[in-house]
């Protein structure tokens, strides 16, 4: 059996860590640096990475942009997060307005003029883990969305992590980032406003207006392009790590956009996978990362899974009743298939039976072999695009191991239950 190489595990020696494979310990830091745990050091573990000797305000903030460039492994990305920085100080000792376009198109917008233009955050789109959401009305009349990070000891990694992800891609499936605000202690990120809100407010909540299966549809596919587009045509692979209906936004016609990169993870061709600390959100987690191991764009495709099971259901995918769990609608599904049942009956009960059995029995098997405890048996998004589109044939899956361990020891699927949802969109 070949050796475990550690060294290819993208972060396993943390944020400026040194791996090397013929020495121990595996992990050294850079001259001038030293580990920031060493009492996890000690016990092998080095994620948590290194940090400087002394650091002042003015050269942390810089470091730790560079910081999140170096542990991805991109130089563009390093260059892009510190002419951000040189941007925003320039900006500072000029006295440049708001609205200043730099690299990548983003703008950088003034604490003073944000609340001019959300008419000082008076209409709250919704409240998410890291903050708070604000419509807003540009002077040229363009609807934006403005997101307030709530506390910057816990929210200046998901804002430095949207700014270095977002701020770099355009696809029509991909959120936009239009512009960030620094200023002291303030955080907001600037985005496009989505009218129709997010997918999880139709799929489950009280509206009248139903999704018809033609929308679901089509909204299944772009959110599987945009996903395609971040594994496999960005200079680097970004996984997004926290794939739920809540972080699907709907335009005016209901064109999906995959929204929130603020757990989203950046790796360089050359790895394949990456070890993380963060967490998405239950009822979405693939088997690997919940046990520990180091993730990789299928964990991308088991959430995408879960989600598809929602969007033909409009249900979530586990109802929690006196404590137990029951009624898992992924194991039924793959059930039925797997017996050549009728899928129609799957389908969310307010469509009336109204869907394209073709596509419905796409969409499921898409699902079906989406959710596989083995992430080699899961398809990439690439190959979902092709199956959704009908320009690729797939076989009926085999039914996941987990879900026979559920009919054994229901309690072992509690890990999988949503526990909590936000209200914010983006």
């Amino acid at each position: 059996m070949t050796p475990l190489q550690h060294c290819k595990i993208l972060g396993f020696c943390g944020d400026l860590g040194i791996c090397n494979q013929q020495k121990l310990p595996l992990c050294d830091c850079p001259k001038g640096f030293k580990p920031r745990y060493p009492i996890d050091w000690d016990l092998y573990d080095y994620s948590g990475g290194c940090e400087n000797n002394s650091i002042t305000w003015r050269a942390h903030s810089i470091g730790a942009l560079e910081k999140a460039a170096l542990r991805v492994g991109v130089p563009s990305v390093l260059t892009f997060l510190i002419g951000i920085v040189l941007a925003i100080t320039w900006r500072r000792h000029s006295g440049v307005g708001a609205l200043k376009e730099v690299e990548f198109s983003l703008i950088l917008f003034k604490y003073r003029d944000l609340r001019i233009v959300t008419k000082n955050f008076s209409q709250k789109l919704g409240e998410g883990g890291f903050g708070s959401v604000f419509k807003g009305i540009l002077p040229n009349s363009t609807a934006i969305a403005v997101k307030k990070i709530r506390s910057l000891e816990q929210g200046e990694k998901q804002f430095r992590a949207e700014v270095s992800t977002l701020g770099a891609i355009q696809h029509v499936n991909i959120l936009r980032l239009r512009g960030f605000c620094v200023e002291a202690s303030k955080r907001f990120l600037i985005y496009e406003y989505m009218p129709k809100g997010s997918l999880e407010s139709h799929l489950f909540q009280t509206v009248s207006i139903i999704l018809a299966w033609k929308t679901r549809y089509r909204i299944a596919i772009g959110t599987a392009r945009g996903l395609a587009y971040l594994h496999e045509n960005c200079r680097d692979c970004i996984i997004h790590c926290d794939i739920k209906p809540e972080n699907i936004l709907l335009d005016a016609d209901y064109d999906p956009k995959v929204a929130d990169f603020g757990l989203a993870k950046v790796i360089g061709r050359d790895f394949s996978r990456v070890l993380t600390t963060m967490r998405g959100t239950r009822g979405y987690l693939a088997p690997e990362w919940i046990s520990g191991e180091a993730v990789t764009p299928k964990v991308d495709v088991f959430s995408y899974g879960k989600l598809l099971f929602e969007i033909i259901s409009g249900r979530r995918n586990v109802n929690m009743l006196d404590d137990e769990i029951c009624n898992y609608f992924p194991a039924r599904v793959a059930i039925a298939m797997n017996k050549g049942e009728d899928l129609r009956t799957f389908l969310d009960f307010q469509l009336e039976g109204r869907a394209n059995m073709e596509e419905l029995t796409r969409a499921c098997k898409v699902a079906c072999w989406c959710i596989q405890d083995d992430p080699k048996d899961r398809p990439t998004m690439g190959q979902v695009v092709k199956i959704l589109e009908g320009v690729m044939q797939v076989g009926i899956p085999q039914i996941p191991l987990y879900f026979q361990r559920l009919s054994e020891n229901s309690m072992e699927m509690i890990v999988y239950h949503e526990t909590g949802t936000s209200s914010s969109s983006y």
